[in-house]
């Protein structure tokens, strides 16, 4: 095995791992939330079913327990509902959502719990995914350590926690001594992790040798794969390189403009570039789109068509890298005050020791490349959505100004500056992302047979996604003065309503502690 190779992974892991430090509080045992009723009746409703479809109402959902047993058109939209409706026994739970927009629960595809020196307790992080309609959670990486996710993934399956559904991804050698070496000993990890709980894998960058084993064990094991393609080892594997071998989704884009190059193998780096300069790092990652194919030409084309063959999932996580486009505007969102955690704000500052805290000295022009960057990686996924492409959510909030559960919101909202409909946005956030986790038959859509799994909001998501920000939307009312609107009302998961704006009061109250201490 080549000493350069084994050395670049382990660099990665060690630079990568300022979050593998130490785990935080464990959630608390579950205080919010009603249910699961034996039967719950939603009246009234407008219905988003997450599958394409526009939305209708008003409808009247049944939920007996944690199933969605009826889906009843009871009217039309600015009349008196005279239609029959279902009946509710006098135990009955019934709600009255009638104007109100239902969706199914979010699937947030790339969600950190987060490590000790982010957040204080993990009752943080789950209340405000929870909050902002968030149900499933793909986990990447378990950097808390296998124990403290499992741990969660448990209560939460029992509703023990206040916490969406959390399906834990390890990271590739996690709980080895060292470095996975080789073929067999890949085989070997990927057997333990399976036995243990590990729902699948989520890869930096290896040798192809070593990798292709552990796909092939993982496939074996019905584990799925990441992968965020590290440029320490992205010339070994690129996202088509990786797709070919059976990768199942990618994260963030590393990795595929790397496979569009028409005139290089390596991405042209300055000579005095160092990885372990995260300015370094980003900064140059800010120019690397437009070293690529350009749209449309012959090899865009085809790396584009060869991953919609292999049903390849993109999961770009476009909301972690804004700063990189406009820092004061990260710096100065509105949800910092009240909802951000004095750890994490200080985590967010600028550092040579903290992963995603770059800003030595960013400037106009670091800013300016990243925003043609954005305009080439948007246009390539709005074209792989075009063309039968899986493009899901997920957020990697925890890192660079990003609060859990905002910055879920904001990916909805850059989705739709890419060329995404706003429903194919929700399409995105929900059933794709389901269908990503093999759990679309159970999640994703809002259809009889599936999990109650819903978020409620008043306001018109589709017209307006920052209506569904926990700070809310400011608009003008019929006096001309400004009102606050917005937020999600409730979130059910596993048929459990969780009342949202008390989710947020629990976290404002943890912030306001944590400043106190302070």
């Amino acid at each position: 095995m080549n000493k350069l190779i084994k050395l670049s992974t382990l660099l990665f892991v060690l630079i990568f791992s300022t979050s593998i430090l130490a785990a935080p509080k464990s959630a608390p045992e579950r205080q919010r939330g009603e249910g699961p009723f034996e039967k719950l009746i939603l009246r009234g409703g407008i219905l988003i079913n997450g599958e394409g479809a526009p939305p209708r109402g008003p409808v009247d959902i049944v939920i007996e327990n944690n199933r969605i047993v009826k889906i009843q058109n009871v009217g039309n939209p600015g009349v008196p509902i005279v239609a029959k409706r279902p009946l509710a026994g006098p135990d009955d739970k019934v709600i009255d959502i009638e104007g109100h927009y239902v969706l199914p629960g979010f699937v947030d595809m790339h969600g950190h719990i987060g490590g000790d020196h982010q957040i204080t307790t993990a009752e943080y992080t789950l209340k405000l995914w929870l909050a902002h309609g968030i149900t499933t959670v793909r986990e990447p990486g378990s950097f808390n350590g296998a124990k403290f996710v499992l741990d969660h993934v448990k209560k939460s399956n029992k509703n023990q926690i206040s916490a969406p559904r959390i399906i834990p991804y390890f990271g590739f050698g996690l709980g080895n001594k060292g470095p996975i070496e080789s073929a067999s000993e890949a085989k070997s990890w990927v057997k333990k992790i399976a036995k243990q709980g590990a729902r699948g894998i989520k890869f930096f960058g290896t040798h192809p040798d070593i990798f292709q084993a552990a796909i092939e064990e993982a496939d074996k094991r019905g584990l799925k794969t990441m992968m965020h393609h590290a440029q320490l080892d992205v010339v070994h594997l690129n996202a088509l390189d990786s797709a070919r071998m059976g990768l199942t989704s990618m994260e963030h884009w590393y990795g595929l403009p790397e496979a569009m190059f028409t005139d290089k193998v390596i991405q042209n780096y300055p000579l005095d570039y160092n990885y372990n300069n995260e300015q370094h790092r980003f900064g140059e990652a800010g120019k690397l789109w437009l070293q690529a194919a350009k749209p449309g030409s012959v090899k865009w084309n085809a790396v584009r068509d060869e991953l919609i063959g292999l049903d390849f999932t993109i999961n770009p996580t476009m909301t972690i890298y804004e700063a990189s486009r406009d820092l004061m505007r990260e710096r100065n969102a509105d949800w910092h005050h009240e909802y951000t955690l004095p750890g994490l704000w200080k985590f967010f500052q600028a550092s040579r020791y903290a992963h995603g805290s770059y800003w030595f000295d960013w400037t106009t022009q670091d800013e300016i490349n990243w925003k043609k960057n954005y305009r080439r990686w948007m246009t390539f996924l709005n074209d792989f959505k075009n063309h039968g492409g899986r493009v899901t959510t997920g957020s990697d909030s925890g890192y660079i100004y990003k609060t859990y559960g905002f910055g879920y919101i904001r990916e909805l909202e850059l989705l739709q500056e890419a060329g995404f409909h706003p429903l194919e946005v929700i399409k995105s956030a929900t059933i794709n992302g389901a269908e990503a986790l093999g759990m679309d038959d159970q999640i994703g859509s809002v259809a009889v047979g599936k999990l109650a799994d819903l978020v409620i909001v008043k306001e018109n998501p589709i017209h307006n996604f920052k209506t569904l920000y926990g700070t809310g939307h400011v608009k003008l009312d019929d006096d001309n003065k400004p009102v606050t609107v917005g937020g999600v009302k409730y979130t059910i998961k596993d048929g459990i309503v969780f009342d949202a704006k008390k989710l947020l009061e629990d976290v404002r109250q943890i912030v306001k502690v944590e400043k106190e201490k302070q």
